[in-house]
Formats: structure tokens, C-alpha cells, sequence
């Protein structure tokens, strides 16, 4: 991999395109925060970084996980505020509207199409990453998670208390519970426990005006939309009060590798039909990769987590699936935060303290689109699909299909924003990474990705084309407006994140930010307006 040294080349290159003569302006903005924010004990002139600051650069590439936008011709923001308290929140708000300033808001830098850390018109970063303290009610089995909080750090504070505690949230452990939470985020819990964001049960946000609210203040409108309709949209979420959830002392882990010369077709095909009707404490997904070697292959990893012992997995497959052939010295028994870290993207041999690393793995380019399934995809399609990782483009792609059913069947599509129930019975992520350095090769990536998804078109959903919002794609709508198009490109984006939900998420966006002042390429528009 050539990613270290082309961190540090893009670093140096943006040193360079950064140092900037700090302006009038620049100082009124400072000196707007200053006035709004008198504390002696928090000042917050500690945690505002201009363009001329010595520390400027390394805060903004601090969490940045898609170097695709941190090229030296992407705009770069004004300032950047690494807020203690929702004072700083508070301050920050009020001057950049003061100042036609647009308002970023990042935790663990993981969004998909940069929107976190970029625009094209001046803007501030929020960096939420001093906002982690993680508070445990285990008698009550909840707790308040600052809106700073990466998953891997959650995880690992919630099994400090008990073995038997878990939450609901996704794999990757240096994804940031903000956009996790609000955008709908899920892991390998969803069949039993759905998603994390049904799993909350409070949450403080400070709103355009720069008010501070939780969710009795905030009513039941506004809490609805930040579960599952992306919280940047509406303000900036300080932090969340969720249920834990119960897990047994053991639970059986298993991969089992099939190549394409190992009916990994057939094995796919089949997986369709019976993985959302498993049991619901029985998730298997599955990786379709390019495998290792001196010769290309294909092949599909079956990646699961039951929560029980080895003798019931097993049990369960040879009845559900025994076409997949597992056999009990596949599985491996362990705690459930054991798991956690066996399904994250650590590095083989790292041990659990590792899930509270910030950046464990080196950063690259990467672009990614999401599908979700109704019905199987044909044998014959997926003979097709597969035949793309043969690719050159495909070296480090990725086909992550993760099965529905279960829990998330049993819940209403309008529960919370997040739509995508019952009726799927699995969610596609198609991804592709590369790291040539310098970006100049990237077109051929995305082009491949982009190939892949216009493959799956008529397998996947339909009016509306589904899609996750954390998997943020601004390729949606792009020259493809039909139907209602009184949003312009949002009417497609917006259906397809939020289906039959994204009007109720308009109208709640335009009663608590008229102004529209927290936007991005794909916040929620208000009432009136076509973007």
C-alpha cells in the first residue's frame, strides 16, 4: 500500500494551499465566538482554528477516512471548532449564521461523500471528537453517549460494566455515533434488536437558534427525523441516550470461505432465500471479494455471529442452510465483545483495547453505492455480478450483502425516518477502493462501481431505487429526475433514502430551520424551495 506516504504528500500539499493571510473577517468571526462564549473555564479561543494556525492542517485531516477529499483543490474551511461543551455548540452556531458562514458537522470523518468536511462556499467545521463521554445506568440498562463517541469505544465501555450489555450499532469501530446513530446505522444485532437508532430513547441537540434540546423540548417531530433522517439536517446532535441491550456470556463466530470453483453461486443464490427467515439470533452475511493467491479468484466469505454456543449454530445451519456445509471446527466460542472485535476491520492480532484506537488502519480512496433486495437475485444475474471482481478495477472491491428479517420485519416503515422494513430481505453495499497515488486514476474506480450498479438494476428495488443515507452516494438524481420533482434532485435522493417518509422529514425540516441554515448537497430541503 502507498497510503502513508500519500497522507503525508496530501498533507504537505494542503499545509501549503492553506496558509492564508487571516482576514478582517476572520478576526470579527473570532471575536463573535468570543462574545458569546465568556467563560473563563472553557475559553473558547482553545478550540477555534483559523487558516494561519500551526495546527490548522493536522486537525482537518485529524479523522478524515476518504482521501478522495482531501485533494489540494478542495475548498477548505474557515475555521474549524473542536467544541469541550454545547456552549462552544452554542457560539459556534450563532456567529456562523452571523457571518453567512455554512455550518459542517463531523464525528468520525467516515462520511462517504465528504459532506462532513467539505463545501463549496465558506464554512466551519464542527468537530465533535471532545464530545466522548459515555455514561452507564446499568441498573436501568441505558446510557448518554456524547455525540464525539466512536462505536469501537462504546462497545468497549458498555462491556467494561457487563459482559452481558450490548448496543446495537455497526462493525467498524472509528465510525462516530453521530452520523451512525441519526443516519439509521446497523450492525450484526439488526435481526434481533433492529437498528441503533431504534434504540434511542432521548437525545440534546442545539437548533439553528442555538438553543439547547432534548427530546421533551424538542417534541416528538423533530426526535422522529434525527432517528434515521440524518441529524445534520436539523442541528447539531450533542448527545444520545440509548437502551442497552442483552447478550449471553457466549456467543459462536464463523467465516467459511467458498470460491467461485466452490459453488460460491450456488451457495450465494441459496443464502437469499434463507437468511432472513433464520432464527433471529442467527446473522450470516456475506463478502463477495477477490480472494488471495498467485491466481485470481472469486470468492464469497459467509461471515456470521450466532448468540448462543457452537452446538445450536451449527444446529441451526444444518437445518436452515446445509448446503453451506459448516462443520463445528469452522466456529469459534467467545464473549460478545470478542465479537466485536472479530467482526471489526482491525488488523489480525489485535486485541480488544485496540477498538479504542481513533485511525487503527491506513486511510485510502474509496466510493461506494447501496442497493436493497425484495426478491433473490437470479442465478444466472449473479454468475454476472460476480464476474466484475475479475475485473482489474476490482483488486480491493468489496460486495457486502447483510440479511434483513427478523426484528427489522416486525417494524413500521414510518416508526422512525429510516423506511426500509419489512419486504427486503437484504441490503447490497457495493464498494470499491484504490490507492494510486495522487487521485489521477480514480475516474476507473468509480466508473467500475458505477458499472456494477447499473448491472443490478433490475434485480433490486424499484420505484422507488432504495438506498441507505449512510452510504451516502451524490451520484443519486444526477440526470435522473422523474416523477415528482418539486425538490428538483432531491425529489430522487430523498425518496430513495427515505421513501414514503422524506415529505414528513421536509415538513418537520421547515418548522425548526426555516432559514435552511443547516444544508449540505443532500440535507432535507424546506417547504418552497428546489434544489
Amino acid at each position: 500500500m502507498k497510503t502513508s506516504g500519500l497522507l503525508l504528500k496530501i498533507s504537505l500539499i494542503c499545509s501549503l494551499s492553506c496558509t492564508v493571510v487571516v482576514t478582517q473577517s476572520d478576526e470579527k468571526f473570532v471575536q463573535c465566538l468570543e462574545s458569546h462564549h465568556n467563560s473563563s473555564s472553557n475559553p473558547i479561543s482553545e478550540v477555534v482554528y483559523t487558516q494561519k494556525n500551526s495546527s490548522y492542517t493536522s486537525t482537518l485531516l485529524f479523522s478524515i477516512q476518504n482521501i478522495r477529499f482531501v485533494s489540494p483543490w478542495m475548498p477548505k474551511p474557515a475555521f474549524i471548532v473542536t467544541p469541550f461543551t454545547e456552549s462552544h455548540i452554542q457560539a459556534a452556531v450563532v456567529c456562523s449564521k452571523a457571518h453567512a458562514l455554512q455550518l459542517r458537522v463531523r464525528c468520525g470523518g467516515h462520511d462517504y461523500e465528504g459532506l462532513s468536511y467539505s463545501s463549496n462556499l465558506p464554512f466551519v467545521i464542527i468537530d465533535l471528537k471532545n464530545l466522548t463521554s459515555i455514561d452507564i445506568d446499568a441498573q436501568n440498562r441505558v446510557a448518554w453517549v456524547g455525540g464525539g463517541v466512536l462505536l469501537g469505544n462504546l462497545s468497549y465501555e458498555i462491556a467494561k460494566v457487563s459482559p452481558n450489555f450490548a448496543f446495537p450499532n455497526g462493525l467498524c469501530p472509528t465510525v462516530g455515533v453521530g452520523g451512525h446513530f441519526s443516519g439509521g446505522g446497523y450492525g450484526t444485532l439488526l435481526r434481533k434488536y433492529g437498528l441503533a437508532a431504534d434504540n434511542v430513547v432521548d437525545a440534546r441537540i442545539v437548533n439553528a437558534r442555538g438553543q439547547v434540546l432534548d427530546r421533551k423540548s424538542m417534541g416528538e417531530d423533530l426526535f422522529w427525523a434525527i432517528r434515521g433522517g440524518g441529524g445534520a439536517s436539523f442541528g447539531i446532535i450533542t448527545a444520545w441516550k440509548i437502551t442497552l441491550v442483552q447478550v449471553p456470556d457466549a456467543v459462536t463466530v464463523f467465516t467459511v470461505n467458498r470460491s467461485l470453483e466452490q459453488r460460491a453461486i450456488d451457495l450465494v443464490h441459496r443464502w437469499q432465500y434463507v437468511a432472513p427467515k433464520f432464527d433471529r439470533d442467527l446473522f450470516v452475511r456475506i463478502v463477495v471479494s477477490r480472494g488471495g493467491g498467485s491466481e485470481t479468484t472469486v470468492q464469497a466469505a459467509f461471515n456470521s455471529v450466532f448468540l448462543g454456543k457452537i452446538d445450536r449454530a451449527v444446529e441451526l445451519m444444518k437445518e436452515g442452510f446445509p448446503e453451506l456445509g459448516l462443520r463445528k471446527e469452522d466456529c469459534t466460542e467467545m464473549s460478545w465483545i470478542e465479537a466485536v472485535l472479530y467482526f471489526s476491520d482491525l488488523p489480525e492480532g489485535s486485541v480488544l483495547e485496540d477498538l479504542t484506537r481513533r485511525n487503527p488502519n491506513p486511510r485510502t480512496f474509496y466510493k461506494a453505492k447501496s442497493d436493497y433486495v425484495e426478491t433473490p437475485i437470479p442465478r444466472r444475474a449473479l454468475q454476472g455480478l460476480l464476474e466484475f471482481f475479475y475485473e482489474e478495477e476490482a483488486e480491493a472491491a468489496q460486495l457486502i450483502l447483510a440479511p434483513y428479517g427478523g426484528k427489522m420485519a416486525e417494524i413500521s416503515a414510518s416508526e422512525i425516518a429510516f423506511p426500509h422494513r419489512g419486504g427486503n430481505i437484504y441490503e447490497i453495499q457495493h464498494l470499491v477502493y484504490w490507492d494510486e497515488e495522487g487521485n489521477y486514476e480514480s475516474g476507473r474506480y468509480i466508473d467500475w462501481v458505477r458499472r456494477v450498479y447499473e448491472y443490478v438494476t433490475p434485480f433490486v428495488s424499484r420505484n422507488p431505487r432504495a438506498a441507505y443515507l449512510n452510504y451516502r452516494d451524490l451520484d443519486l438524481g444526477v440526470n435522473n429526475i422523474k416523477g415528482d420533482t418539486s425538490y428538483g434532485e432531491a425529489s430522487v435522493w430523498g425518496i430513495s433514502y427515505f421513501k414514503n417518509n422524506f415529505k414528513r422529514l421536509v415538513r418537520v425540516k421547515s418548522m425548526v430551520d426555516p432559514d435552511n441554515f443547516f444544508r449540505h448537497q443532500q440535507s432535507i430541503p424546506i417547504i418552497g424551495t428546489n434544489i
